[in-house]
């Protein structure tokens, strides 16, 4: 395994307008950027904040699995909701998605550039004895 940093990319036009990656990798660790949650396939938002977790976790997921890990791999979760209404749905949602043992969790209330945004999610990962599939981005 080499400690090498490098990058994950979706081809997002976001990555490219704000200079980020989705995710970086850093020997171990994964840093998956904050996920909002569009269908990836057609862009849009669907109005359940639920739907919308799950979208994001399906993007996180896909960065991680890039990387060599997965969702069992996350250490560490940010949830930003867009309204307090929002909590119980995302959570319920997360709570199905995390199994012992479950990561952190930090959820802010706030708002967001796209008004369609409900949901984004921001996660760490540690991927112990990942083979380093090298420069994915």
């Amino acid at each position: 395994m080499t400690s090498q940093r490098w990058t994950i990319r979706t081809g997002s036009r976001f990555e490219e307008l704000a200079g980020y990656s989705r995710a970086v990798v850093d020997g171990e660790w994964v840093f998956v950027s904050g996920t909002a949650g569009s269908d990836p396939e057609t862009g849009t938002f669907p109005d359940d904040p639920a739907e919308q977790t799950r979208c994001a976790l399906r993007q996180i997921s896909d960065a991680l699995e890039k990387a060599g890990g997965c969702l069992a791999d996350i250490v560490r979760v940010r949830v930003y909701l867009s309204d307090r209404e929002h909590v119980l749905p995302a959570s319920t949602v997360l709570g199905e998605a995390f199994t012992d043992p479950r990561p952190t969790n930090t959820t802010i209330i706030c708002g967001f550039a796209v008004p369609e945004i409900q949901v984004e999610i921001e996660v760490t990962a540690l991927v112990r004895g990942r083979t380093d599939p090298g420069g994915a981005g």
